[in-house]
């Protein structure tokens, strides 16, 4: 079961991180950013991950499709609230 909680801190988390990795020009900070986000998702709710992910396993882990995913990640949590 999903509760609205973890939907929340999830979107929140994920929200604050998508609107400084899009601004920034430091590829550093991007990586740290992503690092940031797979270690966050490994410890989210399996059934939350699996609902935002549509059946991808490297949903948020791939670094070429990241600023994708992350996006999708929080407009589909969104939805959710």
């Amino acid at each position: 079961m999903i509760t609205r909680d973890s939907i929340e801190t999830t979107y929140s988390f994920l929200h604050q991180k998508r609107n400084v990795y899009i601004h920034s020009s430091l590829d550093w900070q991007k990586d740290d950013i992503e690092y940031a986000i797979a270690s966050f998702v490994d410890d989210i709710s399996q059934e939350l991950y699996e609902n935002i992910a549509n059946g991808r396993k490297d949903f948020l882990r791939d670094h070429k499709m990241f600023q994708e995913d992350i996006t999708q990640a929080v407009d589909k949590l969104e939805e959710m609230l």
